[in-house]
C-alpha cells in the first residue's frame, strides 16, 4: 500500500503523521505518478504551521520526481513511463509521498543527464533560482548582489549562476562551516550575521556604494539591514520569511533609502505559462546537466522521519538540499 505524510491541525513537527493512503485510479487530466525522491522546502514548514492557510487535513510537500504510472483521459503533455519532475504551490501539494494522483499540467519531463534525486533536490529552487537571475533584474556583468543564506538550497544555486553572470556576490551565513560552503559555491564575500553588521560590512565591501539587488530569505530579522545595503535605486526582493512576517511600514521610507524598489514574488507567477516555465526549466536543465551548476544533497531521509527533518531545517542544520528517498 502507498504510504503518505499528512497532518490534521497545524503547529509544530510533531502534527506531521505517516500514513497509508488509497491512491485508485487517474481521473481525466490526472496521472498517477510513483515517486522516486521528494524535495524538503522551507515552504513547507508554512503549510504546516499555519502561515498558508490549507484546508485539514491535508497532504504536504509540493516537489517531487518520479515516473508516470498510469494516465487518465486527455492527457498528452506525458505518457507512462515518462521520468518527469513538478512543483508548485496548492495545485502539487501531497509530495510526500510514495505515490500519489496528480493532475498532469504541472509535470516537466525530465532529460536523461538529471537525476530523480536531482530533480527532487532542485526543481523548487532551480526554478526560482531561475526566475530571479533571468527575470527580477537586467544583470550585468559587474552589478553586485546580497545574498541572504547563502549556504542554502537557492543561495547554492543563485551564487553559482550570478557568477555565470559575472556578478559580485556577498553572501550572509550564521557559521564558518556555511561560510566555506557559500564561498566554495561562488560567493567572492561572505558575512557572519551572528556578530557582524550586515549594512555596515555591505558597505565596506562596496566603497560605500552598496549592492544592486538584494535577495533576502529571511524577512523579519533582516528586512532593514537589507533595505541599507542597497545603492539608490536598487532593488530589495523579499523571497521567504523565515524569521516572521516583515512588519508594517511606510512606503515613504523606500524615497528616503535612495528610493528603492521593492518586490515579493511567487514562484507560481513565474511558471504560469507553460512557455515560460520550459524555457526557465530548460535553461536551469542545461547548466545542471552540463556541470556549470552543481546541486549539493547535504541530507538524505526516508519518508517517515519527515518530524525529524522539520526540526533539523527549522533550527538551520542544514545546508544546500533535503531530499526524502523512497
Amino acid at each position: 500500500m502507498a504510504k503518505a505524510v499528512r497532518f490534521y491541525e497545524t503547529g509544530g513537527p510533531d502534527v506531521l503523521r505517516y500514513e497509508d493512503v488509497e491512491v485508485g485510479d487517474p481521473g481525466p487530466g490526472q496521472v498517477r505518478l510513483r515517486h522516486v525522491a521528494v524535495g524538503l522546502n522551507y515552504a513547507d514548514t508554512y503549510f504546516r504551521n499555519g502561515t498558508y492557510p490549507i484546508p485539514m487535513p491535508n497532504g504536504m510537500g509540493v516537489e517531487a520526481s518520479g515516473v508516470v504510472q498510469a494516465i487518465g483521459e486527455g492527457v498528452t503533455n506525458v505518457q507512462v513511463g515518462d521520468r518527469v519532475t513538478y512543483t508548485g504551490f496548492l495545485n502539487t501539494l501531497g509530495a510526500y509521498s510514495t505515490e500519489r494522483l496528480i493532475a498532469a499540467a504541472p509535470l516537466i519531463k525530465l532529460p536523461e543527464t538529471i537525476s530523480f534525486e536531482t530533480a527532487a533536490a532542485m526543481t523548487m529552487r532551480g526554478l526560482t533560482s531561475s526566475y530571479l537571475m533571468r527575470r527580477i533584474y537586467d544583470f550585468k556583468e559587474g552589478d553586485s548582489i546580497l545574498l541572504h543564506a547563502a549556504a542554502g538550497g537557492v543561495g547554492l544555486i543563485v551564487s553559482q549562476w550570478a557568477k555565470l553572470l559575472g556578478l559580485n556576490v556577498i553572501g550572509t551565513v550564521s557559521t564558518e562551516q556555511k561560510a566555506e560552503i557559500a564561498r566554495a559555491h561562488g560567493c567572492d564575500h561572505t558575512i557572519n550575521y551572528s556578530h557582524e553588521d550586515v549594512a555596515a560590512r555591505v558597505r565596506e565591501l562596496t566603497d560605500g556604494v552598496g549592492v544592486n539587488v538584494v535577495f533576502d530569505s529571511v524577512g523579519k530579522n533582516t528586512f532593514m539591514g537589507s533595505l541599507d545595503s542597497l545603492k539608490p535605486r536598487g532593488l530589495m526582493v523579499c523571497v521567504g520569511t523565515a524569521s516572521g512576517p516583515i512588519p508594517a511600514f511606510d512606503p515613504v521610507m523606500l524615497a528616503m533609502k535612495g528610493s528603492l524598489f521593492l518586490t515579493r514574488p511567487a514562484l507560481a507567477n513565474y511558471i504560469s505559462d507553460p512557455a515560460e516555465k520550459a524555457a526557465l526549466a530548460g535553461e536551469l536543465f542545461d547548466h545542471v546537466g552540463s556541470g556549470r551548476i552543481k546541486i549539493e544533497i547535504n541530507q538524505h531521509y526516508a519518508l517517515q522521519d519527515a518530524v525529524q527533518a522539520h526540526r533539523d531545517l527549522e533550527s538551520r542544520k542544514t545546508t544546500g538540499s533535503s531530499i526524502f528517498v523512497i
